[in-house]
């Protein structure tokens, strides 16, 4: 479906690039703070976490996500620097998308599971179970989302001069439907088992742990056209910067 697309069918993903928010100079700056995120994030993740919760696993979670985290740490730090994005920034693209994932949708998500197995009258199995049907639902919406996507790109709800047509509006809200029950339904199972597991006994725990769990969904919401934006870059020319610093013009698709 992808090969099909002109670059008329997803000029509105290029207005990140055009306003410099995704322009390599800002992407590395990202990078930087990436760094020092991810590295933060997982010494909570290790230090506090890590040793109170319960949860089935956890020694060998930490160390499959320590080394995770480690290389991406490492390439965010080399695409951080000039010299080097400059040169591939394809490649600083695709780090910036494994650093928002990890730092953000890995990385909370474990939290949220250390966090439901500091109760120690939970039952291994059913924070397994928990992780099973949390871990579907994430699959179920990812799979709504990139359908939905790939509905709104055929139908050039994508093309400039659409975004914000009130039709293209009324058509995305239609197309968030299926997403929305899927997503909305897993929530609705993390919230009950989330308030079981805490007894509404420690309502700011409950609150961060759903929090964790949100913004594991968030992202697997922008992960579609993190996608698709970096297959542009590899596909139209236009995606991508000069060595002044410039976004290629449209007519250099």
């Amino acid at each position: 479906m992808l090969k099909n697309l002109t670059i008329e069918d997803v000029a509105v993903l290029r207005e990140p690039l055009v306003s410099g928010r995704q322009s390599p100079n800002a992407l590395g700056g990202a990078l930087v703070l990436g760094v020092f995120m991810q590295i933060l994030i997982y010494y909570l993740e290790y230090t506090v976490l890590g040793r109170m919760t319960n949860f089935p696993f956890k020694d060998q979670i930490l160390t499959v996500h320590f080394w995770i985290t480690g290389v991406i740490v490492i390439l965010s730090a080399i695409y951080a620097i000039p010299f080097i994005y400059k040169r591939s920034q394809k490649t600083q693209y695709l780090v910036s998308i494994l650093v928002s994932q990890n730092a953000i949708t890995l990385s909370f998500y474990i939290c949220g599971l250390f966090l439901l197995g500091e109760n120690p009258e939970i039952p291994e199995s059913s924070l397994l179970t928990f992780t099973m049907v949390t871990l579907l639902f994430g699959a179920l919406f990812l799979v709504a989302i990139v359908i939905r996507f790939s509905i709104l790109l055929r139908k050039g709800k994508y093309r400039k001069g659409s975004k914000r047509d009130e039709l293209r509006a009324k058509f995305e809200t239609k197309t968030y439907i299926p997403a929305v029950i899927i997503g909305s339904t897993g929530l609705v199972f993390i919230i009950q088992f989330t308030v079981r597991t805490f007894n509404l006994a420690d309502i700011e725990g409950a609150v961060i742990t759903v929090i964790c769990f949100v913004l594991f969904y968030t992202m697997i919401f922008v992960l579609p056209e993190q996608l698709v934006i970096l297959y542009c870059k590899f596909r139209f020319k236009s995606f991508n910067f000069d060595k002044r610093g410039y976004l290629d013009s449209e007519d250099s698709a």
